[in-house]
């Protein structure tokens, strides 16, 4: 399954973040991903890789 990832798109990922949110807001794109957590606010910088293998939807 193929997702198109933009700036400002909300992904659901496979695991959940330890504060229980499991979306996560897309602020960069690239060969890295800098998500923020819906949930906390939390940031972090991941492998377009990763992020692809564990992403389970995509929200505009």
């Amino acid at each position: 399954m193929s997702f198109e990832y933009e700036v400002g798109n909300i992904v659901k990922l496979k695991k959940k973040h330890p504060c229980g949110s499991f979306e996560w807001e897309i602020l960069r794109v690239g060969a890295d991903f800098r998500l923020k957590c819906v949930g906390c606010g939390h940031q972090i910088m991941l492998p377009r890789r990763q992020v692809e293998k564990n992403t389970k939807d995509v929200k505009k």
